[in-house]
């Protein structure tokens, strides 16, 4: 019995020492080992020996990247305005020895650091820079960190601001600014567009009047070239229109008969027109006068009314007067031309008689 019970004994130290010596190390995680209080090594990822009572783990070190999110932290502006701004920090562990023994708690010192880095950084800008340029303000940070967390076996990959933002007063007063600014290039906006209309409209008009001048310019030239083309036509028609009737009139042997019956046909187009009251005829032109086309033509129409009988001279009516062979007829003095007077009513006259 007491020889189980040691048996029972011995195997339970076996089991124990076996699984305190025994330690699997997961992967992208290292271990720092101490042995009696100092350090010793760093167990890799993997299974892995160590003395059971002699030698102790540490501190498990995770090497992926992390990320932390700090609190809201407070800032001035360069302009004396205050701003909450929200961090986040990537980090790697380079240096499982450095993070463990260089710092007690690298997240405190993580934050801090930033917490004071973003202070000085935002100091240096006014409120719209510092809305603006959030790339520069990473920038800025990282820089610093990189060069703080080097000794503590850290490597800050990125930062990022979540967000900025400024006291309520601030943001009302910001609104507020907006609200005007928007007004102000709407109104500027507008300005501009009746200004471009007022011009675009005035040059239209100017065009049009243009245009209208040259279209009238150009309707008068067309309009004078075909008045003056139709007198020419007109003329040269009225000229073959002469040239033809004369010759048609010597070619065709006319008599003094027709033509005194022509002549009478002529007088009444002659006297048209209201205002013509009398129509003084000469009775005789000389037969060798240019401004009469036919010699003794008052004569000729005499004749042609009388039926073929010439018309008595004036020595000859003097001669008929002394013997009364034609009672009635006036005596006219040889040799003196009288004109003989037609009068010509009005065609209202002539309707009324």
């Amino acid at each position: 019995m007491e020889i189980l019970i040691a048996i029972a004994i011995f195997v339970a130290i076996t089991a124990l020492v076996l699984w305190r010596s025994i330690r699997i190390i997961p992967q992208a995680q290292e271990s720092v080992v101490e042995r009696f209080g100092k350090y010793h090594r760093t167990l890799k990822s993997g299974p892995k020996v160590v003395i059971p009572f002699v030698d102790q783990i540490r501190v498990d070190v995770d090497k992926r990247d992390q990320v932390v999110s700090f609190p809201p932290q407070a800032a001035i502006t360069q302009d004396n305005l205050g701003v909450s701004v929200d961090t986040v920090v990537y980090y790697r562990v380079t240096d499982v020895y450095n993070a463990t023994y260089k710092v007690s708690n690298f997240i405190t010192a993580v934050e801090q650091l930033v917490s004071a880095t973003l202070r000085n950084v935002i100091g240096g800008m006014d409120l719209e820079q510092t809305l603006t340029s959030r790339d520069q303000i990473n920038r800025e940070l990282r820089s610093v960190l990189d060069e703080a967390t080097a000794d503590w076996g850290l490597k800050v990959t990125r930062i990022e601001l979540k967000g900025i933002d400024p006291s309520e007063s601030i943001q009302e007063a910001m609104e507020k600014q907006m609200r005007a600014d928007r007004e102000k290039r709407a109104q500027i906006l507008q300005a501009e567009g009746d200004k471009q209309s007022a011009v675009l409209r005035a040059e239209g008009e100017k065009s049009a009047q243009v245009l209208r001048a040259r279209g009238s310019a150009e309707a008068e030239t067309v309009q004078a070239k075909a008045e003056a083309e139709a007198m020419t036509l007109r003329a040269r028609g009225e000229a073959d229109a002469i040239s033809m009737v004369f010759k048609a009139i010597h070619a065709g042997g006319v008599d003094k008969d027709l033509l005194a019956y022509q002549y009478l046909q002529k007088l009444p187009e002659i006297a048209k027109g209201d205002s013509n009251k009398l129509w003084i005829v000469p009775t005789e032109m000389g037969a060798n006068s240019s401004f009469w086309p036919f010699a003794n033509q008052m004569d000729e129409i005499t004749d042609a009314l009388r039926g073929g009988q010439k018309a008595a001279t004036p020595t000859e009516q003097h001669d008929a007067a002394d013997t009364s062979e034609a009672p009635g007829r006036p005596v006219v003095d040889p040799g003196v031309d009288l004109p003989t007077a037609v009068e010509l009513d009005a065609p209202e006259n002539d309707q009324n008689s």
